[in-house]
């Protein structure tokens, strides 16, 4: 601390404030890799990140559960949301959550049709993403 009554010099707030956005970026980058990884590398029992697949009934969870790809798909979006969910703000949280049950809707309506399934995970994911590069861009800091 320097200058009167202990303030900060200019130069070393921005330094502050840069390293507290570099930290953040690292978790935000972290939080992003662990995403993409999926806990199905030892052929554990059969689970989708979002839903049990011993209880699925539907034929957009049946094709989830019985396609690796699609599985593998619904863990980095399920992941991705989990992360997204506890970095924003109460009022953005809640139009994530209707974003999300939108794209519930939009999954069902595909069916077990494996290509709607993928496009439909692969535009959540995106748009997920995007949430994420606009809070390491403007951050919670």
């Amino acid at each position: 601390m320097s200058g009167a009554g202990g303030l900060r010099s200019a130069g070393t707030r921005r330094a502050l404030v840069h390293g507290t956005r570099v930290r953040f970026a690292l978790v935000l980058l972290s939080a992003a890799i662990l995403a993409t990884l999926s806990p199905r590398g030892f052929d554990s029992p059969v689970r989708a990140a979002s839903f049990d697949c011993a209880a699925a009934h539907a034929p957009d969870e049946a094709a989830v559960c019985g396609d690796r790809t699609l599985d593998d798909l619904d863990v980095e979006m399920a992941t991705l949301y989990g992360v997204v969910t506890r970095l924003v703000g109460m009022g953005r949280r809640g139009d994530l959550q209707d974003e999300q049950r939108a794209f519930l809707r939009a999954r069902a309506a595909c069916g077990a049709a494996a290509p709607c399934l993928t496009a439909a995970y692969r535009a959540r994911i995106a748009a997920l993403r995007a949430v994420l590069d606009d809070i390491a861009a403007r951050g919670p800091y």
